[in-house]
């Protein structure tokens, strides 16, 4: 039976892209299906279908497995390539990823994602410095012992799915990840990354407390959305 997964707006659900991202780098078959965000809240719509209120969400015949990690989970049970094969390596993702799903608050507050924009962000608070200076390690230190050109080697897995909502940011806000560049230009350059940022690119809605969030975020630059 083929997988269904919903997301939601390509412009902002960076939790959506993950399982997206990775299903499609790994070739991993499944029904795509998008349920925007339509209103500030949107828990009791969503949780028709997802018993977190939330997305992303994949169902697998009869199972409902909500959570970007808990689907990374579930997946890394029945196919192969969602954590690299080198012991070393795979511990490195398994911690990037549970940092990423648990951590980088001011990150995802301050920078928020929105694809299809360029932004000056206002000054750094601090708590925010200390999110990008550790991503930049993260970055640097898997390339470099690990070899590339992928966080964890020379195969995509999960680590790269986790951290390719965090390239978007890197680029919408123009901050500065070292070496770590180097990554963030290929994974931008991945088929399934176009694919969503050209999708992204293509919504014409707006949601009000994502916009919001931008504007408060810094001044606008560029908006190539329709």
């Amino acid at each position: 039976m083929t997988y269904t997964l919903i997301t939601a707006n390509r412009n902002y659900s960076s939790w959506s892209l993950r399982p997206w991202v990775l299903m499609k780098a790994l070739g991993i078959a499944f029904a795509d299906r998008l349920e925007p965000f339509a209103k500030p809240d949107n828990y009791a719509d969503f949780r028709a279908f997802s018993p977190t209120g939330q997305v992303p969400v994949l169902i697998d015949g009869g199972r409902v497995i909500a959570d970007s990690l808990g689907i990374t989970l579930y997946l890394a049970d029945r196919h192969p390539g969602v954590w690299p094969q080198d012991e070393e390596a795979r511990i490195f993702a398994q911690g990037a990823v549970a940092e990423m799903h648990g951590g980088f608050g001011h990150l995802r507050n301050d920078c928020t994602m929105n694809v299809g924009v360029r932004v000056t962000p206002k000054p750094m608070s601090e708590g925010l410095r200390r999110n990008v200076a550790r991503v930049r390690e993260i970055f640097e230190t898997g390339l470099s012992r690990f070899g590339g050109p992928w966080l964890a080697g020379a195969e995509f897995s999960a680590a790269d799915a986790f951290y390719a909502p965090v390239a978007f940011r890197i680029r919408t806000y123009g901050l500065d990840v070292g070496k770590g560049q180097a990554w963030v230009d290929r994974v931008l350059a991945h088929a399934a990354m176009r694919q969503w940022e050209a999708e992204a690119l293509a919504e014409t809605w707006r949601e009000e407390a994502h916009e919001a969030e931008l504007v408060a975020a810094g001044a606008i630059t560029a908006d190539f959305r329709k």
